[in-house]
Parts: structure tokens; C-alpha cells; sequence
């Protein structure tokens, strides 16, 4: 990920050290920041955390929910004990979950911000587009206004990731569609889903990829995407508009992205991947965008947690840019 100075009549980045392997690593990655802030020394990270919840309708027509339900999950996020609470807290950025469509109530949960589109996230994409138009551009603009939100509040970098415990039909469906992949090549096999379960997903995904068929690519997402997929897609556009660069999380995060820049290809330039994993299409997915990831995982994990946990990452390559700036003029 060689990304050249926005200064390129000056030997700023280059005259001081050769940085090699991982520190060639941090100053392609301060670089990259240089570039998108229109600074020869980027500023420190302000971090914001956006995590969309939603249920699938095609997860309970199939079956396929495990014993934990995307209520609990948002219950779980929501408290100070999880993990993506304390990440936040240890990287000093603000952390908003909006419910954009969980089966059940979140009233009493203060933590939690209230947008329900459907009461029962979207319908069974088999037989149904996940979302009419109206509901759509409702979600969309929910995420655009979340993400602007978080840059009028100062930040300088967004993530936005999903909750939700019935996806991976959703997901495998885009990824199969937009990426030109066989069902069973975009549908993830796990230890901990059996043989019949797995079965019914993919008859599940390759019924939705026919319905949906000769569907256009910058409308595939509101025929089999999620409404925590679409607020998520209008998250990172919002993101790209204002010039703010996005951390892409998991792989539901990633295939928002992909659905987003299937509007406009700009959105590809602000946007950089927290993580590749060996689930079916992750890599394939972002090979596609051209990202390099910051790390490799045996499983995408979403909620938002890999990518906040790169935040020290990120601003460790700041830093020592900015470190080496002020040795330089240091030296003059």
C-alpha cells in the first residue's frame, strides 16, 4: 500500500530514515492519512464507533439463528462489561449503537439509540427484496446522518460495524452477486454449524440470488442486503462526501462497502480494511476494493471490535511521523 506524498516536490517522508518492513508499514500508513487530510504531517486520530443492529427475516424463515438473538447481542454491546465498550474506553472514542430494525424492545436501554425502520428487521429475501424503497433510502439516510454527525463532532476517522445473529445469508448472497462467486464459495462453513443447517443456507442463498436476478448492481443491496447493511452503506458514503476516511471492520462491514462503492467508486479511496479473514469471500472481497489488510484472522469478527483494536495501530504510525517532523526541523 505505497501511497506517494501529497508534497511530492519535497523529500519530507523519505530524507530522514529508510524505514524497512513493519516501520515501511507505519509510514505507508501515516502517508495515506497525509494524503486524505491534506496535511505533510497528519493530525492524531479522533476515532468515532457506529455499530448498526438488524434482524433477517430469511435467518428465521431458515432456521438458521443460533441460541443467541441479536436482542441479547445489543444488550451485551450495550453494557460496560463487553469488549467493544472497553476498547472504545481504552482508545478514547466515542461509541453510538443505533437499532435500525432488532426483533424486540431496547426502550429501556439508554445506551442505545433508537431509528427502528421494521420492527422485525428485513423480510425473508427468498421470496421478497429485503427492502422496499422507501424503507431503503430511510436507512440509508439514517447512516449519512449518524456519520455526519460524528465528524461535526470532531472525528477524523469513522467505523462503522453490524450486530446482528442472522446475517450470513444476507452477506454470502451479496458477496456471490456482486463479486461473480459461486454460492458455495461466498457462504462461510464453520466448526460450530452443522452439516443440515448449512445446507438450508445455501439453498437459502441461491434462491435469493435468483429471485434477485438481473437486479442492477447499485440497487442489489436493497434486494438482499440488510437494514443495518444499508445504514452502514450510507454511513461510509456520508464518510467519503466530507472526506473523512472509514476502518472497515468484519465481513459485513466490508460487504456494505463493496455495496456502497457499487454506487459510487469514490467511496473506494476513503476507505481502509482493519482485517482479512479465511471465511468464503473475505479475501476475495477486498482484493476486489484493493485494500491490504492490517492483519490476518483465522474468522472475521464483527460488532466493531477488530477494527477499534487497530486504532492504537493507526495512531502509532502518526505518531512517529509526527516524532520524525520534529526531529527534522530539529535539525535545521
Amino acid at each position: 500500500m505505497a501511497i506517494p506524498s501529497i508534497h511530492p516536490e519535497q523529500n519530507h517522508h523519505s530524507t530522514l530514515l529508510q524505514a524497512s518492513s513493519c516501520m515501511s508499514q507505519l509510514e505507508n500508513l501515516a502517508l495515506w492519512f497525509s494524503k486524505r487530510q491534506n496535511r505533510e504531517i497528519p493530525d492524531s486520530i479522533q476515532a468515532a464507533v457506529v455499530l448498526f443492529a438488524a434482524d433477517h427475516g430469511v435467518a428465521t424463515a431458515n432456521a438458521c439463528n443460533g441460541a443467541v438473538s441479536t436482542l441479547d447481542m445489543v444488550r451485551h454491546a450495550a453494557s460496560t462489561e463487553s469488549v467493544i465498550s472497553n476498547l472504545c474506553e481504552q482508545a478514547k472514542c466515542n461509541l453510538h449503537i443505533v437499532d435500525v430494525g432488532v426483533t424486540g424492545s431496547l426502550a429501556d436501554n439508554d445506551m442505545v439509540e433508537h431509528a427502528k425502520v421494521r420492527s422485525t428487521g428485513t423480510p425473508d429475501i427468498t421470496s421478497e427484496s429485503a427492502m422496499t424503497q422507501m424503507d431503503y433510502w430511510e436507512i440509508v439516510g439514517i447512516g449519512e446522518e449518524m456519520a455526519n454527525r460524528a465528524i461535526d463532532q470532531g472525528a477524523n476517522l469513522l467505523i462503522s460495524s453490524s450486530i446482528s445473529a442472522g446475517d450470513r445469508i444476507a452477506i454470502a448472497a451479496l458477496i456471490a452477486e456482486l463479486l461473480g462467486l459461486a454460492p458455495e464459495e461466498a457462504l462461510s462453513t464453520t466448526a460450530d454449524i452443522n452439516p443440515d443447517t448449512y445446507g438450508r443456507e445455501l439453498m437459502a442463498v441461491e434462491k435469493a440470488l435468483e429471485r434477485a436476478k438481473g437486479t442492477p448492481s447499485h440497487d442489489i443491496l436493497r434486494e438482499l442486503g440488510g437494514l443495518e447493511m444499508a445504514a452502514m452503506a450510507g454511513f461510509y458514503r456520508a464518510a467519503a462526501q466530507k472526506g473523512v476516511p472509514v476502518l472497515l471492520d468484519g465481513l459485513a462491514s466490508a460487504t456494505a462497502a463493496l455495496a456502497a462503492i457499487a454506487w459510487d467508486v469514490r467511496i473506494a479511496g476513503w476507505v481502509l480494511a482493519s482485517h482479512v479473514s479465511n471465511d468464503a469471500g473475505h479475501r476475495d472481497l477486498l482484493e476486489d476494493l484493493g485494500l491490504e489488510p492490517l492483519v490476518e484472522l483465522k474468522s472475521s469478527i464483527d460488532g466493531g471490535k477488530v477494527a477499534t483494536l487497530m486504532l492504537p495501530v493507526l495512531q502509532s504510525a502518526i505518531t512517529l511521523q509526527q516524532g520524525l517532523a520534529r526531529i527534522e526541523n530539529n535539525g535545521d
